[in-house]
């Protein structure tokens, strides 16, 4: 569907879903699709599938400034510029103005949004990876933080409806440690991809090369309004084919064709009202980004599904006598526990061969190397918990050659069209184990235009992270060594808790209310009405991208809210 039709919202709903992103779109699509009449509210603008797209069809030459981002935007994008890519003009456009959502760091953290209809969904890595029973059984084992309130086995299912929806290309593999999914076909390895692929399989037991697994249509399925990946490589400026996953063009949608939708953006939710005598929520409270007009609209179960940060603070600010630390906080959890992954630490070079190989399109994938450490036996580590994978790959490449001969004529023309080499680089992203020091708070001395708090990030990574990055570097160089590639060279740029994109915890999932903040169905034990299904209830990391499991956990969390609907419940 290209385009969303919305209309001015009424009083009362069945459900209201707060964001439109990853959780959000899964969230609406379930509730409605179970016949519940759904609000879904988003706080920054309109955007509509493939035409609001507005350089997916632009060439580098079609960008002013040589497609690098003036100084105008790095002035309004000052923390998101440490991205290195949010503020380029293809993506600029999908990320926040930091002098109109500021926020404040006693240590810095990145904290890179996007407030739109569709949310970072659109903007998304696609990476899409299953967790196991290593995953949720791991708080337990080690004596981490609290243990999860639910097994592999009863997220499973709802990662194969979650699959076999959105679409995820892969290989299966077989590993304890990353359960395969329901699968489209692989993406091709690339030939010094595939002979890393071997390498690696004949010097190092137990590590495996394979293809990221990517929410990417690939092969003959048909998807309802989607079209197989074009190898474009330009996915994070909005995929007017929706050939990669996103909630504008697949899960809204699909509530939108139930008939139970009221989707309406630029609707700030900042507080969950209660009611003392049911002990249930009864609606939100929301000021129009456009007007200042406040609003407060009604339902019998409410989602928040804004992000860690956004959902969290919602119930921070959501006070009342009942609660007067903020919804749900009798622990005092909210806040607390924030991961990320850390990234940025790894190894390239360069290799010597197939000079006569070449690909044929920008793939929009390369490798990904499953955990191998702490997994039993030889590799379990004493230095540091947990462990990391790799994601990679290997491109042919003359940019660097071309600047440097500083040639003109025939001499430059020769160098265009002739491909470099072949490079190969690798980084990893590792586990951030929880820590209820490493927490936002709310300032109330310092509000935005909108009258309301800005955040206080307080966070950092520890010794277990730092300890993990020396193995994740020296096993990236010792990997490459042993392909055959040569120039090798190691890096490490840990950047802050948040480049990753990955921001979790902040009212995680527990079985005891005084230790966490929500149940095992995602509900607020002190508010069973209230539901929660971004990163914010996330009670461990693990070390493979989140989204897949936020999903999973979203159309778990909706169709359980439905049933206790249809019961009575709540």
């Amino acid at each position: 569907m290209g385009k969303f039709y919305y209309n001015e919202a009424q009083e009362s709903y069945d459900a209201i879903v707060v964001g439109t992103g990853i959780s959000g779109g899964w969230a609406a699509k379930e509730l409605c699709e179970n016949g519940l009449k759904t609000l879904v509210l988003e706080r920054g603008r309109m955007v509509n599938h493939i035409e609001d797209y507005k350089t997916a069809h632009l060439d580098p030459w079609d960008f002013p400034n040589g497609g690098q981002p003036t100084q105008e935007i790095i002035a309004k994008q000052g923390k998101q510029h440490r991205t290195g890519y949010t503020t380029k003009p293809e993506h600029n456009m999908w990320f926040v103005d930091d002098l109109e959502h500021p926020y404040n760091e006693t240590k810095r953290f990145d904290w890179i949004r996007g407030y739109h209809v569709g949310g970072r969904s659109l903007q998304w890595g696609r990476h899409s990876y299953r967790w196991s029973d290593i995953d949720f059984t791991a708080n337990k084992r080690e004596g981490v933080a609290v243990d999860w309130p639910v097994r592999y086995k009863d997220i499973a299912p709802w990662y194969e409806k979650v699959e076999t929806y959105i679409g995820v290309c892969g290989e299966p593999l077989g590993l304890p440690q990353l359960p395969d999914s329901n699968f489209l076909p692989m993406m091709e390895l690339n030939c010094v991809e595939q002979h890393f692929r071997e390498k690696v399989a004949e010097n190092f037991n137990g590590r495996v090369v394979t293809a990221g697994r990517v929410a990417h249509l690939t092969g003959s399925k048909q998807f309802d309004g989607r079209s197989n990946c074009q190898f474009r490589n330009r996915c994070m400026r909005g995929c007017p084919f929706g050939a990669y996953f996103s909630s504008l063009s697949s899960t809204l949608p699909a509530a939108e064709r139930t008939g139970n939708m009221t989707l309406r953006p630029d609707s700030i939710v900042h507080e969950v009202m209660y009611d003392p005598d049911t002990k249930k929520a009864t609606g939100v409270k929301v000021i129009d980004r456009l007007t200042n007009e406040t609003f407060e609209f009604k339902a019998k179960v409410i989602f928040l599904c804004a992000s860690a940060i956004a959902s969290t603070s919602i119930l921070m600010q959501s006070k009342s006598d009942a609660f007067p630390n903020g919804m749900g906080n009798e622990s005092d959890q909210l806040g607390r526990n924030i991961m990320d992954h850390h990234l940025g630490v790894g190894a390239s070079g360069k290799f010597d061969g197939f000079e006569d190989k070449y690909y044929k399109g920008r793939k929009p994938n390369g490798i990904y190397i499953p955990r191998f450490r702490n997994l039993g036996g030889d590799s379990n580590r004493k230095d540091y918990k947990r462990g990391f994978g790799y994601q990679g790959g290997a491109s042919r490449g003359n940019w660097e050659d071309t600047i440097a001969e500083l040639s003109y004529g025939k001499d430059l023309k020769d160098a265009v069209l002739k491909p470099g080499g072949w490079e190969f680089g690798m980084t990893g992203f590792g586990e951030v184990l929880p820590d209820q020091e490493n927490r936002f708070t709310l300032d109330y001395d310092k509000k935005d235009k909108w009258d309301l708090p800005t955040v206080t990030f307080d966070a950092a990574f520890k010794e277990n992270e730092w300890n993990m990055r020396k193995d994740m570097k020296e096993s990236a160089v010792q990997m490459l060594e042993k392909a055959g590639l040569r120039e090798v060279e190691p890096y490490d740029n840990p950047g802050a808790l948040g480049l990753s994109i990955h921001e979790m915890g902040t009212a995680r999932m527990g079985r005891n209310r005084k230790t966490s903040v929500l149940d095992g169905n995602n509900a607020l034990h002190d508010v069973p009405n209230v539901y929660v299904t971004d990163g914010s209830f996330m009670t461990s990391a693990s070390c493979v991208n989140p989204s897949l499991t936020y999903m999973a956990f979203s159309a778990r969390a909706a169709n359980h809210a439905a049933q206790e609907l249809k019961k009575g419940n709540i």
